[in-house]
């Protein structure tokens, strides 16, 4: 932690600043001149004012301004200006009434000098001066004008009263034009409502004065009396003082909490968790809030230090008096050593250097201060800093209890608010930050390049996808997934720069954008983040691989004129999902949108084309080999689109299969498949039908569950149901898989290892199978009779099958030749064009009966055999 003092005044404001306190000075040395030589002219114009009571007359109008002068109220009339408000009145007008000119100045003069001595408000001192002087002399001169005007018929008290009332009004006028010239002034209405206000209490001053000095001289114990109605007069005005204190205590409260608030506006959106929040703007707000306390307290100096962060430097604001260089510039160390910022607990400490310990009596005086209000801003958690009050300015007897308990209150306002704003500060970063990564979040990044995106042109937006991590998490555990996609993130950062706005979506996607300037290589860096994610990542002690895709949409390329973030990060995941193994990185193009959306509206149409009729089965037959035996067939899905037309499964069932419809789809064709073997042996044929499995469903562990249901409602044998799956299918998720596949086993459901020998093929992996059958992938056959290396893998699975008790079978048997190969070859069953196309249910059986005979099998059953 390190301390810094708050930003020096600019030379500008230093010379205004200059100027205006020389405007002043000259302004206060002329009054004083002018109050002298007024005096020197009263005098000599007045008449001579005989007394016998010179001795105690003096020292009670001395004794009466003073008290006077230490009953005042002090109203803020606006920011770094107070008036007072006092009972001066009283002792002049019976000064007017009995005392000579000379004896009343002189008692004016030593009473406000004194006070002003004592509040240590020497810089204000000639100035003051020169307005006693003023005040006496046209109070005087006033009061002997009216006297002769009205002669020794009028009221005695006269002279004495216009004399009095012209002091505040005199003030007033000679106070507005010193703030003029201190660059304070006010607006022309409140300026006439503050003098109207001061000639009121002056009035009401003036006028309590003239009574008691009439029941004084005309009635007995008439003293005792106007002690009384004086003491219920200095009581109101307490009373009235303290409601003053009260409400500009209230709105001081209210100010300081207000003005925390408004600083932590000044940002809004994605910000860092580091953002400093007290630099800049909201460091000159800071500094106000010093000074606004200061002014409250009346203190010469107030030293705010803060530190909203424990990982941040404190900062350090001066409001008032400079502080010593040294303290400005403490190291750490000495600011944690510091005697009088040694603060648990949260209460005020109030420091003097005539009773202090003296270690505080020496940091005191390290400070130039000889008092010192100290209190802790402690947050809900941790210190945010402290508030110091030094030297109290108004009073003979320094800070006192009211100054005690507003700091106290200021403080706790203060340490809520800036914790309140640490805190809306923590949940504006996670609102807009991913806590795993610490980047932005989708919302954060939609924040941080809304603005920047509307005035750009051909800016881009990229998602980035890792891969394999579902593999990894289920591997080594989430939390190895986890850090691979926080290294992920560094990577990517590293890359891209600390500039470029960076979002983690979900798993493992990314996004990024970027502007004009580097969107020019948008491709460049595309594959360049892409190569950077696929390096391998070491994980404890192993390595492991992983590859990424990329899509990107730029601005210039969109279909509507101003596209907002979320829209060029949609076409940026449809560019994703269009990519491949062999184009990892791709731009959006139109198309693209087109070919998506088409794929959207077949998934979201799917359920109802199963209900509406639209979604078939087709049947393609099966034949044993040699003997031509119709053993049964496959079913194959088929979708009549009422708009697209006939849809190719290719397109629609992986769509389905990702949106999790693939069960609706499974246990249509297989109520499908079971209602035409019932058929079959309603007829007494005893013929299978295969289904496709598909990868989500050998991971439903309820799957033989509802297998067990289909067959019993249709009373099938289980062995007239095969179901078909692939090796890579199985071996992406075996622990799954393999616990499914073994409960459909022992129902007793035949199990068929699709498109063997272009997946895992191996002896290990196909005895972990609980399978009956295998089915030699098509692009095998068709190649059997041009290649023969084709022919030795066919050659190579059958034998493999048979040698494992497996029936073979081949799929895309095209011609004569093929069929005759694999008869060579003792394979079991064919499948193909040869035999037949796929048909739709009618067009089977047509083929059935066009096609084959029936005759009697082996164990006196009917069976169907091809006739040519």
């Amino acid at each position: 932690m390190s301390d810094r003092a708050s930003a020096p005044v600019s030379d500008s404001a230093a010379w205004s600043a200059k100027s205006t306190n020389r405007a002043f000075s000259a302004f206060a040395v002329t009054l004083l001149v002018a109050g002298v030589a007024c005096a020197g002219m009263v005098a000599a114009w007045l008449p001579e004012k005989e007394t016998t009571s010179l001795f105690w007359i003096g020292p009670l109008l001395v004794v009466g301004f003073l008290l006077a002068e230490q009953l005042a109220i002090n109203v803020d009339v606006r920011s770094g200006v107070a008036w007072t408000i006092s009972f001066t009145e009283i002792p002049l007008v019976l000064g007017l009434l009995v005392a000579p000119f000379e004896i009343v100045l002189a008692a004016h003069v030593v009473a406000g000098v004194g006070t002003l001595l004592g509040r240590r408000i020497l810089d204000r001192a000639v100035y003051n001066a020169g307005l006693m002087f003023m005040e006496i002399s046209v109070a005087f001169a006033a009061a002997e004008a009216v006297n002769r005007m009205i002669g020794a018929g009028g009221p005695f008290w006269a002279g004495a009263f216009v004399g009095t009332i012209t002091v505040p009004l005199l003030a007033s006028v000679l106070g507005l034009c010193a703030l003029r010239l201190m660059g304070k002034s006010m607006r022309v209405g409140n300026s006439v409502r503050l003098v109207l206000q001061t000639l009121v209490v002056a009035l009401l001053n003036t006028s309590a004065g003239l009574v008691g000095y009439q029941i004084v001289a005309t009635t007995p114990w008439g003293a005792a009396l106007i002690i009384l109605v004086l003491a219920g007069i200095v009581a109101t005005y307490l009373a009235y003082s303290g409601l003053l204190r009260e409400q500009r205590d209230l709105e001081a409260l209210s100010e300081v909490s207000l003005r925390v608030a408004r600083s932590g506006q000044h940002g809004t959106g994605p910000r860092q968790p580091d953002d400093d929040l007290t630099t800049g703007v909201e460091e000159d707000e800071w500094q106000l809030i010093a000074e606004r306390i200061r002014e409250q307290l009346n203190a010469n100096r107030v030293v705010l230090r803060l530190r909203t962060d424990p990982q941040e430097a404190m900062i350090t604001l001066v409001a008032g008096e400079p502080l010593p260089d040294e303290m400005t510039a403490t190291d750490p160390r000495a600011v944690r050593e510091d005697p009088v910022l040694q603060l648990p607990g949260t209460h005020v400490r109030y420091y003097r250097v005539a009773d202090a310990t003296e270690d505080v009596t020496e940091a005191l005086l390290r400070r130039d201060a000889q008092e010192a209000l100290v209190v802790p801003l402690r947050g809900a958690t941790q210190l945010l800093g402290a508030v110091e009050a030094h030297d109290r300015l108004s009073r003979w007897r320094g800070f006192g209890k009211a100054d005690i308990q507003l700091l106290r209150t200021l403080a706790s306002h203060l340490a809520t608010a800036v914790d309140n704003r640490r805190l809306l500060a923590r949940l504006r970063h996670d609102a807009y930050h991913d806590p795993l990564t610490g980047l932005l979040n989708r919302a954060g990044l939609r924040e941080a390049c809304a603005e920047p995106l509307r005035e750009s042109q051909k800016a881009v937006v990229l998602r980035i996808d890792l891969d394999i991590l579902s593999t990894v998490s289920d591997a080594l555990g989430q939390a190895w997934g986890n850090r691979m996609v926080v290294a992920a993130g560094r990577r990517l950062r590293d890359a891209l720069g600390a500039d470029v706005p960076l979002a983690r979506l979900e798993g493992g996607a990314f996004a990024a954008y970027l502007d004009d300037e580097r969107a020019e290589t948008a491709h460049e860096t595309a594959e360049r983040l892409r190569a950077g994610l696929s390096v391998p990542y070491p994980v404890d002690r192993l390595t492991v691989e992983a590859s990424a895709v990329v899509g990107y949409a730029s601005k210039a390329d969109s279909e509507t004129e101003d596209p907002d973030p979320d829209a060029l990060l949609q076409r940026a995941d449809v560019a994703v999902r269009a990519t491949s193994e062999g184009t990892p990185v791709k731009a959006y193009a139109p198309s693209m949108g087109h070919l998506f959306l088409r794929r959207f509206q077949l998934v979201t149409q799917f359920r109802q084309a199963v209900e509406t009729g639209q979604i078939s089965v087709h049947y393609q037959p099966k034949v044993a080999l040699p003997s031509r035996q119709v053993v049964g067939a496959e079913a194959l899905v088929r979708w009549t689109h009422p708009e697209f037309g006939r849809v190719d499964p290719d397109e629609f069932v992986p769509a389905v299969e990702a949106t999790g419809l693939v069960d609706v789809l499974t246990d249509f064709v297989m109520d499908r498949a079971l209602e035409r073997v019932r058929r079959w042996l309603d007829r007494g044929l005893r013929m299978s039908i295969a289904v496709n499995l598909s990868v989500r469903t050998l991971g439903d562990e309820d799957f033989p569950n509802r297998v067990e249901a289909a067959l019993e409602r249709h009373d099938v044998p289980s062995g007239l149901l095969t179901f078909e799956l692939t090796e890579s299918g199985v071996m992406a998720d075996p622990e799954r898989a393999l616990p499914v596949l073994r409960r459909l086993h022992a129902i007793g459901v035949v199990l068929a290892v699709d498109d063997f020998g272009t997946g895992y093929s191996s002896l290990a992996y196909l005895r972990q199978l609980p399978v009956d059958e295998v089915k030699i992938d098509k692009s095998f056959v068709l190649g059997m009779g041009t290649d023969l290396g084709d022919m030795a893998v066919v050659r190579s699975i059958v034998e493999l099958g048979h040698s494992l008790g497996l029936v073979v079978v081949a799929e895309g048997v095209e011609d004569d030749a093929a069929r005759d190969q694999l008869v060579g070859m003792g394979c079991d069953v064919a499948q193909g064009y040869l035999i037949s196309r796929p048909l739709s249910e009618d067009r089977f059986e047509a083929w059935l009966r066009a096609r084959t005979v029936q005759v009697r099998g082996a164990r006196d059953e009917t069976v169907l055999t091809l006739v040519h």
